[in-house]
């Protein structure tokens, strides 16, 4: 334990200032606290971000406090773009915003049986756990959680092994067989783990749930294109979340629509929450099957691309 210090007289600093203490008030203390806190904050983010591997840096672009993103997806808003007779416009807008090649499907809709022989159509994202095995079995840290809580992958670090993809218990992530099929112009753009572009091949990518968008003030792509408003892009440390055309309290919007998150009982701790339905909210039949195939826009790919299955 270190020695009080000295202010020069022979009394330790402590002694000294006792009397000035018993003088503080409660504000004057609470200034003290908060000053001590914001001074904190950055520091804490950065020795997260020091810890991580070196793709981390997008994080490091964080200033003040910290955000903890997360998503909603209201199940009665999602009818699979049936209503207006399009393949599902968030998977759509997800590959043109982050050239995703062929076939990924960073955001896809799973259509998936409920009572009676109806229907619902599930958007699934990558689930951005917080236990996430994915992270748990990278052998070279190459995905990684950032201090905002979001799950990326260094491709520039990836070695292609595809344990993660194998840990994965929601199938959420893909791997480059060859080089990409992506528009040419993708060649000339600057790599960063957040928007994963240009693509590498023998490496994995997946849903980043864009939060370089999200610091700009704007929604992910897949938020922003549904034409339902299905889809909530929130703060949990603000405890807020919008969809584009409203703004609800976070926490009690999925307390009172009985919010639930995909595989539950394996402990993942997914940041994607949904609430249950079917569609009703836009008028939709769930016995009504089917969506349109999603498509991928490009006219002209990179010089030796190729296309795969999964």
């Amino acid at each position: 334990m270190a020695e009080p210090a000295s202010d020069g007289s022979g009394r330790s600093a402590d002694a000294a200032g006792a009397t000035g203490r018993r003088r503080l008030g409660r504000r004057s203390l609470l200034a003290i606290f908060a000053a001590t806190a914001a001074a904190t904050i950055p520091i804490a983010g950065a020795v997260a971000s020091a810890s991580a591997p070196s793709a981390a840096a997008p994080a490091a672009k964080q200033v003040g406090r910290l955000r903890r993103w997360a998503m909603v997806i209201d199940l009665r808003r999602c009818d699979g773009c049936q209503s207006i007779g399009k393949p599902p416009q968030c998977t759509q807008a997800c590959i043109e915003g982050h050239f995703a090649p062929q076939p990924m499907e960073w955001i896809e809709i799973y259509e998936a049986p409920i009572a009676g022989r109806a229907t619902q159509f599930i958007p699934t994202p990558c689930q951005h756990c917080q236990n996430a095995p994915c992270v748990n079995v990278c052998p070279v840290g190459a995905t990684f959680h950032t201090p905002e809580g979001t799950v990326l992958i260094d491709q520039q670090r990836c070695i292609g092994c595809r344990i993660c993809m194998e840990a994965c218990p929601y199938d959420r992530r893909f791997f480059n067989w060859g080089t990409a099929p992506q528009p040419p112009e993708t060649l000339f753009m600057q790599y960063d783990a957040e928007h994963q572009s240009p693509a590498i091949k023998g490496t994995v990518m997946k849903c980043d749930l864009c939060p370089d968008m999200a610091r700009a003030g704007r929604l992910p792509y897949c938020a922003a294109a549904c034409p339902n408003k299905a889809i909530y892009y929130g703060d949990l440390e603000e405890d807020l979340a919008t969809n584009g055309a409203e703004v609800v309290s976070l926490s009690r919007f999925l307390a009172t629509h009985a919010s639930y998150r995909l595989k539950e009982d394996l402990g993942t701790e997914p940041r994607v929450h949904y609430i249950p339905g079917h569609g009703e909210a836009v008028g939709r039949d769930p016995y009504r099957k089917g969506r349109l195939a999603t498509e991928w826009p490009w006219q002209q790919r990179v010089q030796g691309a190729k296309t795969w299955k999964r």
